[in-house]
């Protein structure tokens, strides 16, 4: 049965102010065909854009959705989770910095797995080949309800990004981020342990213990959550193997069928709402830290209840502009464990 994706197109010019009034039409309008109550408390994932790049979605462009959902007397905030790599986003106090550099103010910020990534909620994944279980974000984890924006644009893994990657990546704690990447478990490296004995008071499955020299990683108790990752101040904890690395750095089917099983366990059970928007569409992903050239004009707004029909039809809309991104056999996967359905009927504004 097809899914219902509302789709609102923007003029050249696409100002600020013509996208939120788009946004805000399409979300009153799935709000009213499909009969939604929101929650008392909703939190928006977003993603306020690595430092250096100038193609995120600023935050003007939200601000009729937040119009809307306040007239409903949602409370809202803005909600993101820490990455596995360094920079602006590593931390929660850097991200939160770089949200109000980038002029994220209007709603607070909330850094949903925790300041280190150690704030994480092990979530079962359905039909998944590759896990029994996601590490989410303890706080996107336990949200009734969510609005999830996604800039739709390239990603050199995934080869594209929108609400799948979102709930995927953006839903995902630090160690659930590492899983996807990598597949491995930690290991402590001797050389730079100092014995400081974090790690093992984070670990809630007691595998680390102290050994002669450093501390040890019984992988057999290791559930791969990436706690003691993330907590380590002498970057003592590695994550490298050379099938890790490959994987990390060849991407394919295996990456992406893990996306899909990630944004599975972050969607089933919840009232979700997912609004893409097919503007400032780059090959690189938000996340690379440099200015980026646009690969096609600016397309328009879409919105959804479902995850997967809404990034078909963005797929489909910018093939239409002549970009053919990789990675669509995510989308099949995707329907194959029922997340969502690749049939979509296309509503107009």
């Amino acid at each position: 049965m097809a899914s219902k994706v509302y789709f609102k197109k923007l003029s050249e010019s696409g100002c600020h102010h013509e996208i939120s009034s788009a946004a805000q039409a399409l979300l009153k309008q799935l709000a009213e065909t499909e009969k939604i109550e929101f929650a008392s408390e909703v939190p928006l994932k977003l993603h306020f854009g690595e430092r250096g790049n100038r193609t995120y979605i600023p935050q003007d462009c939200y601000s009729g959705i937040i119009d809307f959902l306040e007239s409903k007397g949602s409370k809202l905030c803005y909600a993101e989770t820490t990455v596995l790599y360094g920079g602006s986003r590593a931390d929660g106090e850097k991200h939160t910095k770089l949200a109000a550099d980038h002029g994220f103010d209007r709603l607070p910020v909330v850094i949903a797995d925790g300041n280190s990534g150690e704030n994480s909620t092990l979530v079962p994944v359905q039909d998944g080949h590759h896990f029994q279980s996601a590490a989410l974000a303890k706080f996107l984890a336990e949200s009734e309800q969510t609005v999830v924006l996604s800039h739709f644009k390239g990603h050199m893994l995934a080869g594209f990004g929108g609400a799948i990657k979102q709930l995927s990546m953006g839903f995902a704690s630090k160690g659930g981020k590492m899983a996807m990447h990598l597949g491995v478990k930690p290991r402590i490296m001797k050389l730079f342990c100092k014995s400081c004995g974090l790690c093992a008071k984070r670990c809630n499955e007691n595998a680390i213990s102290k050994g002669e020299k450093s501390f040890i990683i019984d992988k057999s108790k290791c559930i791969g959550c990436g706690a003691c990752y993330s907590i380590c101040p002498h970057h003592a904890v590695s994550i490298l193997s050379v099938g890790g690395l490959w994987n990390a750095l060849t991407g394919g089917r295996v990456f992406r069928e893990k996306l899909v099983e990630y944004a599975s366990a972050a969607h089933r059970g919840k009232r979700n709402i997912y609004i893409n928007f097919v503007i400032n569409v780059t090959n690189g992903c938000d996340c690379e830290p440099h200015p980026m050239r646009k690969c096609i004009s600016d397309v328009g707004v879409f919105a959804s209840l479902d995850p997967v029909a809404i990034d078909m039809a963005c797929y489909d809309a910018v093939a239409a502009k002549g970009k053919k991104f990789r990675g669509k056999e995510q989308l099949r996967y995707a329907e194959k464990i029922k997340l969502g359905s690749c049939d979509y009927e296309l509503i107009e504004l």
